[in-house]
């Protein structure tokens, strides 16, 4: 078992290549963390989601049941991603922003913050998802306009 074994928490897994890979489980949650991942402390990755080598998930960041983010992904703070939600490799997901259930986002797609993807989305490659422009119908001081 690798010297980052925390107390039995880490699980190697045989990709289809072959390849085995290790991951821990995330404390909040209990997701599968690739070892080379960095998740904050404050991020919750659900038991039957998977982080992959290199990602790096933000504080307050939430990932739903059955979720895939793959390798090198990242991922800002306060971002909620839906169930079953599969981020491809080299993603980008700015802070605050909001993935629904199901939704597949191909490898370098860059959502900015605030940004909303619908749910059942498919987003193809290296495609910029930019937040709503138009105007709120409320002010700064949440009152109506």
């Amino acid at each position: 078992m690798p010297d980052n074994d925390v107390q039995g928490r880490t699980v190697p897994i045989e990709g289809a290549d072959g390849e085995v890979r290790v991951y821990r489980r995330h404390p909040n949650g209990g997701g599968l963390v690739d070892v080379t991942a960095t998740v904050a402390d404050g991020a919750a990755v659900h038991e039957s989601a998977y982080v992959e080598a290199g990602s790096v998930l933000g504080d307050g960041t939430r990932v739903g049941a059955g979720c895939w983010i793959e390798r090198d992904v990242t991922i800002g703070g306060d971002v909620r991603i839906g169930e079953n939600v599969h981020l491809g490799a080299g993603s980008r997901v700015g802070d605050g922003a909001r993935i629904g259930a199901n939704a597949r986002l191909g490898a370098g797609v860059i959502v900015a913050a605030g940004a909303r993807v619908a749910i059942d989305a498919r987003v193809a490659d290296r495609v910029v998802v930019l937040g709503d422009r138009r105007r709120s119908s409320r002010t700064d001081f949440g009152t109506a306009a």
